[in-house]
Parts: structure tokens; C-alpha cells; sequence
């Protein structure tokens, strides 16, 4: 008897939602937004205050999840994150990660905590090496064309304009 075994999903799974900082208009946060898009505007700023626009991206609504076992239930250990990557020059390789990693759920009967933080850091590595993939696939938004004649005030283009 033959048994075909078909191949498990990818051990690392990886997703995010990226924002390139360079098209961010405007730095108000406007009245009406909640709770949660004012706490992610403020980091989208902190972002741009820190790094710039250019070459940066803001990653959001992300998670990094470590498959253990031929399943998708048992030995899973689930994390999200957001935070900025940063490109080379010519935006075609990721040179930095800067993410805040939570551990959300975990199915492996308890991670102890030096294995959490090591695998926080694994996180930050998949996630350079997924964004290099996600640089590969096609190139991110260019800058405007009248980039340069904005103003550090008008240079957001409108927090609450990207439903942050």
C-alpha cells in the first residue's frame, strides 16, 4: 500500500499590511478617530519622527505564527507585531526591522520565557526575510511628485485618510 503525504503548510507563516511612510500626506490624527487609530497614528508618527519617510514602511495589522507539528491546532504558537522596516538604498532589500512582538496564543503546553524571547527575534528575522519577498514581488508605491515641496506638518498626508 502507498500513502501519499501531502507537504504541511509553511512551518513560519507570515502576514502583514504595509503602509510606505513616504505616502503619508499629513500628520494630523483627525477628531473622530477611535481609540485604536489614534494609538496607531501616534506610532505611525513616532515612525516618521524616528526614521523618515524614505525607504521606511509601516507594518500593521500583522502576525508571524510558528507551526511545531503536523498540525494546525496542536503545537502553534501565534504572535503579532507592527513596527517599521527599513530598505537599502534602492529599495530592493530590507536592511532593518524595528517591531513590537507579542506572543498572542500558544498551543505547545507552555514557552518558557527564554524560548519566547527567542523566538521574538525569529519573528523579527522572518519578517525581514518575508519583506524582502514582499519587495521582490513588485515595487512599493513611489514618492509623490511634489514630495519635496511638502513640509514636515504636511508630510503625513492624513493619518485618518488610511484608516489607521
Amino acid at each position: 500500500m502507498k500513502v501519499t503525504i501531502e507537504p504541511p503548510p509553511s512551518v513560519v507563516d507570515v502576514e502583514f499590511d504595509c503602509v510606505p511612510l513616504r505616502s503619508i500626506k499629513r500628520l494630523d490624527i483627525p477628531l473622530d478617530a477611535s481609540d485604536v487609530q489614534r494609538r496607531r497614528a501616534a506610532r505611525m508618527q513616532a515612525a516618521i519622527g524616528s526614521y523618515g519617510v524614505e525607504r521606511t514602511y509601516f507594518l500593521q495589522n500583522a502576525r508571524c505564527v510558528f507551526r511545531f507539528a503536523n498540525s494546525d491546532v496542536e503545537g502553534v504558537c501565534r504572535f503579532e507585531f507592527e513596527g517599521v522596516a527599513r530598505t537599502d538604498a534602492g529599495d530592493r532589500k530590507c536592511e532593518e526591522v524595528n517591531l513590537d512582538v507579542t506572543l498572542v496564543s500558544e498551543t505547545c503546553g507552555g514557552v518558557p520565557v527564554a524560548v519566547q524571547q527567542w523566538l521574538i527575534e525569529r519573528v523579527r528575522h522572518a519578517v525581514a526575510i518575508e519583506f524582502d519577498r514582499f519587495l521582490a514581488a513588485g515595487q512599493p508605491a513611489a514618492p509623490s511628485p511634489d514630495a519635496s515641496e511638502k513640509t514636515p506638518a504636511t508630510a503625513l498626508g492624513g493619518l485618518g485618510g488610511l484608516d489607521v
